[in-house]
């Protein structure tokens, strides 16, 4: 006989059927034993009767979290025992089978709760039992869905999902790199990538036109409550696409996204609207403002469009460095200002970024596409030509090559979901995140490697953590 999800119960009334999943709640009335068995679709209320003599008395050895497997009946329940606020309130299974799979200790903490009040760290020690509870189920399952729909959406638009490399190579973009060292390159490493910027314009430069991938970044950042040192983002880039291209794409898929998936929720403002930096900082002194008219209304969505940033800052030690990334272009008529390295503070760059409720939900830009203008934006912030093509010599090649004028965006996918299923943070939305401080309690990570794997890779710990 067929597993039947427990979602499909209702209807199969009158029928036998095989389902399979954990024991949710017990409770023994002695004659009466009643189940409550939950699989990854839903629960269902069963029973054990003292005329299965077998089953009856399998049933009374069960315990939360045990796998089991049931044959049994699916009965409707007398009209005054249906529970409305369950979907599987009309009916009960009446057990004739019962195999125990798998036996398991007690639960460090509850399951069948949101788990809200338990320690984050007890939790993500025992993420695998965490998973479990409902809350985390439907988390996962939508952001699922989210990916699933951006996917289609932009595939449907002839973008193609590109996959490129996490082994990479160093380059000074931002925040520091994790680094791999190389055990066939002694003295040499790769670094993971902190996003895919540059391997989606060389995509560009190769004609691929329009490019999108659920890409993980990696960036070895200080420790803070909602960062995490990998993240995942829906990176996208198009070429002969000016800033409205990027932005109108993005602002439809947005919507059409809520539209279809989260329909209970209202956005406050279509079109979205569209702030300069400048009109940010002065009126709401934030360049992700909140711009929701009711903010304790959790399905209201705020978006909002902000442009014209600043292209360079000055940095403590008094040069200049990007606010954004090197490889966006500045606006048309500020060009002539970066080529001739004059008057850096008042260059405004093509960035644009997208805010949802306060939050910074992506950004992008269109990016420079000639090789002597990406030249010039590290020779404002300092570098030497020997350094400029040392590190980014494969860019200016290749933009020297034909590449075609194009833009971008990355939507931070970890905080759109958070936003969307109404959590506090990032990590009750991602399966397996790290702690505030970078760890990962489960694996136990970041570890000790052998003293063998340190001498193959020919590196020496001098002031190893006790």
């Amino acid at each position: 006989m067929n597993r039947t999800y427990i979602k499909d119960l209702a209807a199969k009334a009158g029928e036998t059927v095989k389902i399979a999943g954990w024991v949710d709640v017990r409770r023994d009335h002695g004659k009466l034993i009643f189940i409550d068995l939950r699989d990854m679709s839903g629960k269902v209320q069963m029973v054990a009767l003292p005329n299965h003599e077998e089953a009856h008395a399998i049933t009374g050895t069960l315990r939360s979290e045990w796998v089991i497997d049931v044959k049994g009946i699916v009965n409707k329940r007398p009209e005054k025992m249906v529970n409305d606020k369950e979907p599987n309130g009309a009916i009960e299974v009446e057990i004739t089978e019962v195999k125990i799979l798998n036996e398991a200790v007690t639960p460090v903490f509850e399951i069948n709760d949101d788990g809200r009040e338990v320690n984050e760290e007890t939790r993500l020690t025992n993420r695998y039992l965490d998973l479990r509870r409902s809350r985390m189920q439907k988390n996962l399952r939508m952001r699922h869905k989210v990916v699933r729909f951006f996917r289609n959406y932009l595939s449907d638009r002839d973008f193609a999902e590109i996959e490129t490399p996490i082994l990479t190579k160093s380059t000074p973009e931002g925040a520091r790199d994790f680094i791999v060292p190389s055990r066939l390159y002694n003295g040499k490493f790769y670094a993971l990538p902190q996003s895919p910027q540059q391997y989606k314009q060389l995509l560009m430069a190769g004609g691929m036109e329009r490019y999108f991938q659920i890409a993980k970044c990696l960036r070895d950042e200080d420790t803070r409550g909602d960062r995490q040192p990998e993240f995942t983002q829906l990176d996208l880039e198009m070429s002969f696409a000016e800033q409205k291209d990027v932005m109108n794409i993005i602002e439809e898929m947005l919507i059409e996204t809520v539209k279809v998936l989260y329909p209970q929720k209202k956005i406050q403002q279509i079109p979205f609207p569209i702030l300069t930096h400048k009109e940010a900082m002065e009126k709401y002194n934030s360049d992700k403002p909140d711009l929701r008219e009711d903010k304790n209304n959790p399905d209201l969505l705020a978006f909002c469009w902000v442009v014209d940033f600043p292209f360079f800052e000055k940095t403590d030690k008094g040069g200049w460095t990007f606010t954004h990334n090197p490889f966006s272009s500045p606006k048309t008529e500020h060009m002539e200002m970066l080529m001739n390295k004059e008057s850096i503070g008042e260059i405004l760059t093509t960035q644009y970024d997208i805010a949802l409720n306060g939050y910074e939900a992506g950004g992008g830009s269109i990016r420079n596409h000639k090789s002597e203008a990406l030249e010039k934006v590290f020779e404002i912030m300092g570098f030497e030509k020997d350094k400029i093509w040392q590190d980014f010599g494969h860019m200016l090649k290749a933009f020297s090559s034909g590449t075609p004028p194009h833009g971008g965006i990355a939507l931070g996918l970890d905080r759109l979901i958070m936003i969307l299923q109404n959590e506090p943070n990032i990590r009750e939305v991602i399966a397996f995140p790290k702690t505030g401080d970078a760890r990962d309690p489960m694996m136990d990570s970041p570890s000790e490697i052998s003293k063998e794997q340190l001498v193959e890779l020919g590196i020496q710990i001098k002031n190893p953590l006790k």
